[in-house]
């Protein structure tokens, strides 16, 4: 009787393994698991949620760092205070995640924190912007070309409102989008007959766009009659003081933006704006490509540049229904 019992609890102690088992390997364990196998864990530093694109880019970064595709996401937006996002980069560190992908707020200011990551051991990618550090102190950066963003607009503005009077909405000061788009756009019009009445930063916000347009049009008026926005959320922002000013944008003020989000190339293809170059937010798979590169050992480009288009009114209503941002 005894050896029946001892064989029975035997045999019902294996069936609870078994079934132990098999729930398992169907969800995440205890240790990160899933499948079966170990997830990647990446901190994400985020700017902030400043603009349409943005917006875009953090979807792009959350669809790619999912645990469908073998990571455990930690994510951070900084509400555009690098101190913030200094912060934020210390606590992944602290909490020893496998790799850390920031969008710098600004180029400066970074050395500190990313030797303390290469000290822990901590890879670093960079996603979107730039920084002024040494390069050995991040693995890889992805992103786009601002400054070619920015000669090109410059280009289009050459040719199509020569001799204008411009007036420029500057992106978040110190970072590596807006000091790159003024280089490129102010080398572009160098020995045009554009005249630059004024520049200043919007923060790559409507409601900065707005603000600062609105103190244009107070200050200069109607000698205003081309506007370059470092982002399309300053030029939406435009929109709204250009038409309380009285006057219609796209005709009274001919507009040059760069994104290429759906409200901006709706307005393009409105004809309240003219002309807008494309900054393409979705940069998540190429980061986490480089992320499990970089872990696996493997050597990786310093840099991988993202291509760009650009959109007259007659292009951007042509893509505008299939646009995925």
């Amino acid at each position: 009787m005894n050896k029946k019992f001892l064989a029975g609890a035997a045999l019902l102690g294996a069936l609870t393994l078994v079934a132990a088992g098999c729930s398992s390997s169907n969800g995440t364990g205890g240790n990160g698991e899933e499948g079966g196998d170990e997830l990647i864990t990446v901190g994400f530093a985020q700017t902030g949620s400043e603009s349409g694109w943005r917006s875009a880019n953090t979807e792009s970064m959350k669809e790619a760092f999912s645990k469908e595709n073998g990571f455990d996401l930690k994510f951070n937006a900084a509400d555009n205070k690098q101190e913030a996002q200094i912060a934020a980069v210390r606590s992944f560190i602290n909490q020893g995640v496998d790799a850390i992908v920031i969008a710098p707020i600004t180029v400066d200011g970074w050395d500190d924190v990313l030797t303390e990551a290469k000290d822990a051991g901590i890879p670093v990618i960079l996603e979107d912007r730039t920084v002024s550090a040494s390069e050995d102190l991040y693995a890889s950066w992805v992103g786009l070309d601002f400054e070619q963003e920015g000669k090109t607009a410059g280009e289009w503005a050459v040719e199509n409102a020569d001799g204008s009077n411009l007036v420029i909405l500057e992106g978040t000061t110190g970072s590596s989008a807006a000091l790159d788009r003024a280089t490129g756009f102010g080398a572009a019009i160098e020995g045009s007959d554009i005249t630059t009445l004024d520049s200043q930063t919007g923060d790559f916000t409507r409601d900065g766009g707005k603000k600062v347009m609105e103190g244009f049009l107070q200050k200069y008026g109607d000698d205003i009659n081309l506007l370059f926005a470092h982002n399309d959320d300053m030029g939406l922002g435009a929109l709204d003081a250009i038409k309380a000013a009285g006057l219609t944008p796209g005709k009274d003020i001919t507009i040059v933006t760069i994104d290429a989000v759906k409200d901006g190339m709706t307005a393009l293809a409105n004809g309240e704006f003219n002309f807008i170059v494309e900054c393409n937010p979705l940069l998540g798979e190429k980061a986490a490509d480089l992320v499990k590169a970089v872990l696996a050992g493997e050597d990786v480009e310093k840099k991988t540049i993202v291509p760009d288009q650009s959109f007259t009114q007659e292009q951007a209503a042509e893509v505008l229904d299939s646009r995925p941002y």
